[in-house]
């Protein structure tokens, strides 16, 4: 597989790798990598939370567990809570 970097990328591995912290441009490369697929579970998990907080919302909107908020509300209530800290 060959792989095309910007002179800045190239920059950065090269730095990475004298830091000491790697052995290899490739170890800075497979790094990169699963951090990459560790931020795409964490994104993915959030999503599918954020589903299901929303499911959970439009079934209580359905049976009419609703409490109405104005801006104002919200506002005051807002500054209140900083108020406490």
């Amino acid at each position: 597989m060959n792989v095309s970097l910007t002179r800045k990328l190239e920059k950065f591995i090269h730095e990475k790798v004298a830091s000491g912290l790697y052995h290899s441009a490739s170890e800075v490369i497979r790094e990169g990598l699963r951090r990459l697929r560790e931020e795409e579970v964490i994104k993915n998990l959030k999503l599918k939370n954020l589903r299901h907080d929303i499911s959970i919302g439009l079934k209580q909107s359905r049976r009419g567990d609703l409490e109405l908020y104005s801006i104002k509300g919200i506002k005051k209530s807002g500054k209140a809570i900083l108020k406490q800290k």
